[in-house]
């Protein structure tokens, strides 16, 4: 229940569904004056919400910052789920959030982490036999990972689950803390809250950096990019006070 209720209440909190709010808002009222109101802030709200500068400075202050190796080894590299999507007819694919396979992938052909350990399972609301893991793992073995190396959780359909499920694992195969936690440089102080809380000792190693290299112009023009990087923050900063308050 908490699962589905969670994503209903993010939909609720998303700027475009407050745009639309305010102007049936706008809509409906008797008054002119506070119609040109209600439209002048829907403008305001969605030109604030669709633009590359406000989502860029957010993440600035948000996102967790890169971390440097200092030639150190780990047990494992923990990658989260939430990069392999399915189409109509079953298909899995990598979605844009795929950096999170190649940087785990990386550490351990690099040689920084021994094991890869993926949580993920499927985080739909209707369910069927997909799941992040199984793909997961087709392309890990067609990476030339060796099987002995992979170690999966796919049941986990949220963060709090994939820290919850993850945690036995790595007691059962022996691994030492602490561990490489690869996820989203947007999504990372969530999961670190949530890792720490389930007790797992992570280092944290984000990737998915969404922020423009330079300032420009077009920075200042609205386009849906920046309205979809909105979101993600909007749904992060919710699930971080959640997160804070369990």
């Amino acid at each position: 229940m908490y699962f589905v209720l969670s994503k209903v209440l993010v939909g609720f909190a998303m700027p475009l569904f407050w745009v639309v709010a305010i102007l049936l808002y706008a809509a409906f009222i008797g008054s002119n004056r506070r119609r040109k109101q209600a439209v002048i802030v829907a403008l305001i709200v969605l030109y604030f919400f669709s633009i590359k500068i406000t989502a860029d400075i957010f993440a600035r202050l948000w996102d967790t910052p890169p971390y440097s190796l200092h030639n150190r080894t780990y047990s494992a590299v923990v990658i989260l789920g939430g990069m392999v999507s399915e189409d109509r007819q079953g298909n899995s694919y990598f979605n844009n959030a795929a950096d999170r396979y190649y940087k785990g992938l990386m550490l351990y052909r690099s040689g920084v982490a021994k094991k890869i350990v993926f949580t993920g399972g499927n985080a739909s609301l209707n369910p069927g036999k997909f799941t992040e893991a199984a793909f997961v793992h087709s392309e890990l073995l067609k990476a030339g990972v060796a099987d002995s190396s992979i170690i999966l959780e796919g049941k986990a359909r949220n963060t709090m689950e994939n820290a919850a499920f993850t945690k036995p694992l790595l007691k059962k195969n022996h691994l030492k803390p602490p561990y490489l936690l690869v996820t989203s440089a947007s999504h990372m102080p969530r999961a670190k809250l949530l890792f720490k809380k389930a007790g797992i000792d992570i280092v944290a190693y984000p990737c998915q950096y969404q922020e423009s290299a330079e300032l420009s112009f077009f920075d200042f023009l609205p386009d849906t990019e920046s309205m979809e990087q909105w979101n993600t923050y909007v749904k992060e900063v919710i699930g971080y006070v959640v997160a804070l308050c369990r």
